[in-house]
């Protein structure tokens, strides 16, 4: 007797309102980065093309969680059963690359510098970087008050971006100010190579995630022997087996498992419990699950899930 339950009811209204927030954040940084850009190359500073280098790897992903959402929508078929929803996070391990590629560009020059710090036009760079500060607050304000960054992943992620976003900013003014007041120009640099370990260390924590959900990984927030333990104590549940648990994007858990039941037990006795899980399995935020019921008959052993259990670290797989 398998079984799926699904309750994505009210998602889609919050996916219109993030979707809209990301448009306008995606048009703002964008249009500022172009002007970081330009600025960073007539004033000659570093300090303001890494801070653009960052606001890039905003843009970019902005872009993609926005895409990501857009795909999400496609329904599924017969060649992608689960839809196109994992998008997201192919497109958030893009996301973390290109991060790490842009901060391993900015220090080579930043090293490079070091023997030789050019004349930067501090004053121009100190003007830009301090427009750039306010943009980023202002984003970061309207994404806050106005998106989802608590539940989905998707937004979380953009939003932190913009956030890391003004330490670059903070860090060009700082180094503006070095520049105009103690002639510090090998600040430049120093503080580029900073700003570049924060964006590398954004890259490398996005990708650690995604690869963890693209190898099936359980989710991290779920405590399994917990979870097994509530399951066993449901009322008519002998044993459970072949439990399963992943992720498929950042809000979506799946599982599914062999509940064994007393085999004298009515089908009816048997949908009770079922829906018992069920509604456990939503607690954890499990909203879909494919649960097979079965009596002890089936020859599986008391001790398969006691070495289960034991094992904390099951390697979940996908059916």
């Amino acid at each position: 007797m398998n079984h799926h339950t699904h309750n994505h009811a009210g998602h889609h209204h919050g996916h219109d309102i993030n979707q809209q927030v990301l448009k306008v954040s995606l048009i703002v940084i964008a249009s500022f980065m172009l002007v970081e850009i330009i600025a960073g190359f007539i004033t000659g500073s570093l300090a303001l093309l890494s801070d653009a280098g960052h606001m890039l790897s905003d843009a970019l992903a902005l872009g993609f969680s926005l895409l990501a959402f857009k795909l999400g929508k496609k329904a599924s078929n017969h060649h992608q059963t689960f839809g196109y929803k994992r998008a997201e996070i192919l497109f958030a391990l893009l996301n973390g690359l290109t991060l790490i590629i842009i901060a391993v560009f900015i220090i080579i020059e930043a090293v490079t510098r070091f023997s030789n710090p050019p004349q930067v036009a501090s004053q121009g760079m100190l003007v830009v970087s301090i427009l750039g500060l306010l943009v980023n607050l202002i984003i970061a304000w309207y994404m806050h008050r106005h998106s989802d960054i608590e539940e989905n992943l998707n937004m979380k992620s953009a939003y932190l971006h913009v956030l890391s976003d003004l330490l670059g900013s903070i860090g060009a003014i700082i180094a503006a100010l070095c520049i105009l007041f103690f002639d510090w120009r090998i600040a430049d640099p120093l503080i580029s190579i900073f700003v570049s370990l924060l964006i590398a260390n954004s890259g490398f924590n996005v990708i650690k995630s995604t690869l963890h959900i693209l190898m099936q990984g359980a989710p991290k927030h779920i405590d399994q022997s917990k979870l097994i333990t509530e399951i066993q104590q449901v009322k008519g549940v002998e044993n459970i087996h072949d439990f399963h648990l992943w992720t498929l994007t950042s809000q979506q858990h799946l599982l599914s498992a062999h509940i064994v039941v007393d085999g004298n037990m009515t089908v009816h006795q048997a949908q009770n419990i079922r829906q018992e899980i069920e509604h456990l399995l939503q607690h954890y935020g499990i909203h879909h699950a494919t649960l097979q019921m079965e009596s002890q008959e089936h020859g599986h052993n008391e001790q398969l899930h006691c070495k289960m259990h034991d094992n904390h670290n099951h390697h979940a797989h996908q059916h």
